[in-house]
């Protein structure tokens, strides 16, 4: 496989597409996006600035504060910088996850994001999960993956991993906002989350990371 391949991961949240992406983009030398972080960012910025607040998202100011948002994914370590700050941490609290579905079904966010997606595979190929990867912002892809689990086996390995990091929740508060971003996610007018007539439905629930990572890689060396 060459340089210059584009591998489009997507799937539902917690099923496994972040670790198995940064996998394949060690094993064949590309970058690796979390297009997920960039949705996270965009979402702590509105609620960081006062454009989301209880629920009531003023889009108009909003909308116009995205032109001087700055973006940066760094390529060796995978850490977003929003405006130069490192947020890496940020954007995974739980006040950012209950609402990154809503902002990322905003027409203006997906289309500002889309760009600087696009933009970061012209000179090089990548790996990049999401929601849309291989369905809208690269339809072309060389390889195309989506990823599926039970509901309850994606909260428990969530539920861990925040507790790993010492944030206080519940296993029902962690299955109860998975639940509401898989509703979010595939019932929202503009990309919604779906499977890609080309791609290859992988369910994560009952195989090993090791077992799953051994099966892309069969079919993207058979391709």
């Amino acid at each position: 496989m060459n340089s210059r391949k584009v591998i489009a991961i997507d799937g539902y949240a917690s099923s496994g597409k972040s670790t198995l992406a940064k996998m394949l983009s060690r094993h064949y030398h590309l970058l690796f996006i979390d297009s997920g972080a960039l949705y996270r960012g965009v979402t702590l910025f509105a609620l960081e600035k006062g454009f989301l607040k209880e629920n009531e998202l003023d889009q108009k100011a909003f909308s116009g504060a995205l032109k001087g948002l700055s973006l940066r994914l760094e390529p060796d370590t995978g850490d977003l910088y929003l405006n130069g700050e490192n947020v890496s941490q940020k954007i995974r609290f739980p006040r950012v996850s209950d609402h990154v579905s809503t902002i990322a079904a905003l027409s203006v966010v997906r289309e500002f994001l889309l760009l600087q997606q696009r933009q970061m595979a012209h000179e090089n190929g990548l790996v990049m999960d999401g929601r849309d990867i291989g369905t809208v912002v690269f339809p072309n892809a060389d390889h195309k993956f989506f990823f599926t689990a039970r509901p309850e086996v994606r909260a428990q390995r969530r539920y861990e991993e925040l507790k790993a990091q010492g944030q206080e929740t519940t296993f029902k508060e962690v299955l109860n906002n998975l639940i509401h971003r898989d509703q979010t996610d595939s019932c929202r007018e503009v990309a919604p989350l779906r499977k890609s007539d080309d791609a290859i439905e992988i369910d994560t629930s009952e195989v090993t990371t090791n077992q799953v990572f051994a099966h892309l890689i069969e079919k993207i060396e058979a391709k």
